[in-house]
């Protein structure tokens, strides 16, 4: 007996797109006619509920701008489907690129991103960015990143779900559940899409939250893989008090403090890294525990 197929809830965040919704909802429409469709609209306040309902669409509304990652949480939690595509509203995302998600996760994986292609970033300070947070994300992991920051995804919603709690309310939830899939060992597959170029202004300021992309990384990686963090720099530490005692000893004869300091920074280190290692075996054990 074939199986059923996987029914399907595509998800998007919505903060006052109502002109890029007029173009996009017919085409997702028309692209996906028996999907779910949510909108979760952040506080909009211009007509982009009215503009979904008039379309037929479905849209839950924040009282209030919670942030993309929060809106993300709330499609999920409502999102009835067996996999969830996430998209932005804002017109970058063709609906027809959905059914090449949904081919790739059919050949099992459990999450599939949409990678764009270097000359679908809006400028040459976005594309250099994005190239560094692959870089780093990828070396955190231990995976080949291709696109860490693309919020044009599929993934399976069992999955999925287990990790709401962990996604930040702002603008970094691809980044955080790419790197808990990783984590988890659930496998992730890239498909390079050409992203159009948004109507209005982007929501993202390019420093300020480029600047809490490269944070939330690195408290990723000490929460997912603290020894590819901490031992690095307890190595580090350890060959700069090594230089430095070698340096003291051959100029003074003396052990100087600054090479006791930079010893007994790296044992820190070290330990530090070990006792991350031990909470997060024990984060991931409920996770683990949850239905596949």
């Amino acid at each position: 007996m074939a199986k059923n197929k996987p029914s399907l809830s595509i998800v998007m965040p919505c903060l006052n797109e109502a002109e890029n919704l007029k173009t996009l909802l017919p085409q997702l429409i028309s692209a996906q006619p028996n999907a779910d469709i949510l909108v979760i609209d952040d506080g909009s306040t211009d007509a982009s509920k009215a503009i979904c309902e008039q379309h037929g669409i479905k849209v839950i509304s924040h009282p209030h701008s919670l942030g993309n990652g929060a809106s993300i949480k709330t499609g999920a939690r409502n999102a009835t489907g067996d996999i969830i595509v996430f998209m932005d509203a804002d017109g970058q995302h063709d609906p027809d690129d959905i059914e090449r998600l949904l081919y790739k996760l059919a050949e099992g994986y459990d999450m599939v991103v949409g990678a764009r292609q270097s000359s679908s970033h809006a400028s040459t300070k976005r594309k250099l960015g994005n190239a560094i947070f692959n870089k780093l994300a990828s070396f955190m992991t231990g995976q080949k990143i291709e696109d860490l920051t693309s919020g044009f995804r599929a993934v399976r919603a069992q999955h999925f779900k287990k990790f709401l709690y962990l996604l930040p309310n702002g603008f970094s939830y691809p980044t955080t559940s790419t790197m808990a899939f990783f984590r988890s060992a659930l496998p992730v597959a890239y498909i390079p899409i050409k992203a159009g170029k948004r109507e209005g202004k982007s929501k993202i300021k390019l420093l300020k939250d480029g600047l809490r992309f490269f944070i939330i990384i690195l408290k990723i990686g000490a929460l997912f893989s603290p020894m590819r963090l901490f031992l690095p720099a307890s190595v580090v530490c350890f060959l700069f008090g090594v230089i430095n005692h070698i340096d003291s000893y051959l100029s003074s004869g003396t052990f100087s403090n600054g090479s006791l300091f930079l010893y007994v920074a790296s044992v820190f280190i070290f330990l530090m890294g070990i006792l991350s290692e031990q909470i997060s075996s024990l984060h991931y054990r409920n996770s683990e525990n949850v239905d596949s």
